[in-house]
């Protein structure tokens, strides 16, 4: 699973026992070399789909991490991308990663998702691998704090994969970490917030609806279909809706 680059046992041991936020300023310098990090199939399908609905203008990765999804923002947005992440050791990652000269300029943010330090300035917001940090009561307030931060108009897009059948290996791999994380923060603290099978379709649809979006959903044919026909990886598009008189998200 992991590179010869990636951390050690005993590194993730030592990260696992910690706060969510010490855990990755101590992964961040070998977060590229484990599975955590999005891969890169998915990436380039998210950027193909929000290039054929864009150009937009200003992005914002929510949780950037080391900035993957950075990458994508700075491939379908004209004039600037932001990351926003509270690990100081994974923003400091992506910052050396990533050229300072290369267009659009990036900059990056630490700052909690849950209390965002902007105003309503962006176009479109993305996100890959973090909403398994928020517990399901933390994503009323978490979605309010995005549809705060976009344009009217403006998107929020990230993909979602399908469900694992319980008769597959994968489905109780995810089951046995939840169970072993929920069983940590039950005898650990502080907590370490992670969890697979807490992030559900349905709920999330009905919480964007909620906090104010207009929610749709497109399948990214790259991964195919499972047996009942539905797909087995879809970009949720969540957008803000667009104020009377308004110009585009993507007007700037």
């Amino acid at each position: 699973m992991f590179s010869p680059h990636g951390p050690t046992l005993r590194e993730l041991a030592v990260q696992a026992l910690s706060s969510v936020e010490h855990g990755y300023d101590l992964l961040a310098p070998t977060f590229d070399h484990t599975p955590f990090r999005t891969p890169d199939v998915i990436l380039k399908a998210v950027e193909d789909t929000l290039a054929a609905r864009g150009p937009f203008d200003h992005g914002l990765d929510l949780c950037c991490g080391t900035g993957a999804g950075m990458d994508v923002l700075r491939r379908v947005c004209r004039r600037s991308v932001t990351g926003v992440d509270f690990s100081a050791g994974m923003l400091a990652v992506g910052r050396d990663r990533v050229r300072a000269d290369a267009a659009p300029r990036a900059a990056w943010v630490r700052g909690d998702a849950r209390a965002l330090p902007f105003g309503p300035v962006f176009d479109l917001v993305v996100s890959f691998g973090a909403f398994g940090h928020f517990l399901p009561g933390e994503l009323p307030g978490l979605f309010a704090q995005v549809h705060a931060v976009l344009r009217p108009g403006g998107t929020l897009a990230f993909p979602v994969g399908a469900p694992p059948h319980p008769t597959s290996p994968k489905y109780w791999a995810l089951l046995g970490f939840d169970t072993a994380m929920r069983v940590r923060n039950a005898l650990w603290r502080p907590p370490f917030v992670m969890y697979y099978r807490t992030f559900r379709f349905g709920e999330v649809r009905r919480e964007l609806a909620r906090a104010g979006f207009t929610v749709e959903h497109e399948a990214l044919p790259d991964f195919g279909r499972r047996p009942d026909g539905s797909p087995r990886c879809r970009l949720i598009v969540a957008t803000r809706e667009a104020e009377a008189g308004s110009g585009t998200a993507s007007s700037g």
